[in-house]
């Protein structure tokens, strides 16, 4: 069974793996943190678009995988339409479930909690505008938050004094709001935290959408009766002694080797 290749700037696209690997098993993951562009969020769009460009060539040509997934929101926004004519596979993205949300507010107050260029993006004005119009929508931009989700992986425990005051705005508005998009893939990472946090609010993901969606795509090409498969995580740059506890969270999600993608010609 061919693989899948996964791409995020982290940890991030582990959410939707979670997802893919729940639905789909016995299916193959290839998955590759491009570490050494870590964040996305605050690069200039043209630099994410070489990087996830450059990144997912490089896999396909090693891998020759079925599909491709791009778990990151601020890629998905600025680099799909670019990949999906490079590619001859099919390319997966990560939309803001703003959708879901609006759909299950019984308020008709939503929040979106992303990184500051998704929350500012014509993408986002466009899927509010489309899909939300009848709900107040309070945005929240943050890159401290992918942060704090990618130490948490490393072992650092979150500081929910700090959670708190980056979701501040939807806890002080006049109308609080039922339902909160998790506008970045780092962001269900921290789902614990935030619903200590702010208990009243439901977070909303797009992970079990993808999964679905990639489902879709591949369900006449698994075999249930073939045997689990093996997963394969890569960085772009190698994890240090220190980030030793990111290497031993990723073995326990099932991945059988952790090493590095080299993107020669890049820097």
């Amino acid at each position: 069974m061919s693989p899948i290749i996964m791409l995020d700037s982290g940890a991030g696209g582990l959410t939707i793996f979670n997802e893919i690997n729940r639905i789909m098993p016995r299916l193959p993951v290839i998955y590759c943190a491009d570490n050494e562009g870590f964040p996305y969020g605050p690069r200039p769009q043209e630099e994410v678009i070489q990087r996830v460009s450059l990144c997912l060539r490089t896999l396909c040509e090693q891998f020759q995988p079925s599909l491709a997934v791009i778990a990151c929101n601020t890629a998905s926004t600025v680099a799909l339409s670019r990949v999906r004519e490079e590619l001859p596979i099919p390319v997966v993205g990560v939309v803001p479930a703003i959708k879901t949300a609006a759909n299950l507010s019984e308020n008709q107050c939503i929040g979106l909690l992303a990184t500051p260029g998704t929350v500012q993006r014509q993408y986002t004005d466009d899927l509010i505008h489309d899909f939300a119009s009848q709900c107040k929508v309070i945005r929240v931009g943050t890159t401290e938050l992918v942060q704090i989700a990618e130490n948490k992986l490393k072992g650092i425990a979150p500081d929910l004094e700090k959670i708190k005051s980056i979701i501040s705005p939807f806890l002080e508005a006049e109308k609080i709001p039922d339902q909160a998009v998790l506008g970045c893939t780092h962001f269900p990472l921290l789902k614990e935290e935030l619903n200590l946090c702010a208990p009243e609010i439901n977070w909303v993901d797009s992970g079990e959408a993808i999964a679905r969606r990639v489902l879709s795509l591949l369900e006449n090409q698994l075999n249930g009766d073939s045997p689990a498969l093996l997963h394969k995580a890569l960085f772009t740059d190698p994890l240090t002694s220190q980030e030793a506890p990111y290497d031993s969270a990723l073995k326990s999600m099932g991945f059988h080797s952790v090493d590095t993608l080299d993107l020669p010609g890049f820097r």
